[in-house]
């Protein structure tokens, strides 16, 4: 394949947007995103380093809950996370869950929150208390919420 985990390499997503104004609005705006290329029907934006491609679409995105999808970051340090969620909070984003910390106690504990962007994506930040949980940890078999 190429590079090996941990070699820098760059997250590509596509993902439906309803309004381009709005768009830039919660991206660059609230999250501190980059606006790269435009067209007609898409656009580029860089956030935490990686590409993000959003695309016009008619059809918003909605589902239940966070799952079956959602995207987001996850910081290396707890401090780059709270200065994530206290932008949100400042920039007044709306959040979907508030800030707050999964499976206290274990090796998978992390702090958490979710944003809905203008047209109905989720996306989670979050931090983890164990570095080895963003990967590694096989013998436990949460993920998620319940």
């Amino acid at each position: 394949m190429g590079a090996r985990d941990g070699e820098a390499v760059l997250f590509h997503l596509a993902f439906p947007v309803t309004d381009f104004t709005e768009t830039k609005r919660f991206y660059v705006t609230g999250l501190g995103g980059r606006l790269g290329r435009e067209s007609a029907h898409a656009m580029v934006l860089r956030l935490g380093g990686h590409q993000l491609v959003a695309h016009l679409s008619n059809t918003p995105s909605s589902q239940p809950g966070i799952y079956p999808r959602h995207f987001g970051l996850i910081f290396r340090t707890r401090r780059a996370w709270q200065a994530m969620s206290d932008r949100a909070r400042v920039r007044h984003l709306p959040f979907y869950q508030a800030p707050r910390v999964r499976f206290p106690g274990t090796r998978l504990e992390h702090a958490t929150f979710f944003l809905t962007d203008p047209s109905g994506n989720l996306l989670e930040f979050k931090h983890y208390k164990y570095r080895s949980a963003i990967f590694s940890e096989r013998s436990a078999t949460e993920i998620g919420d319940t």
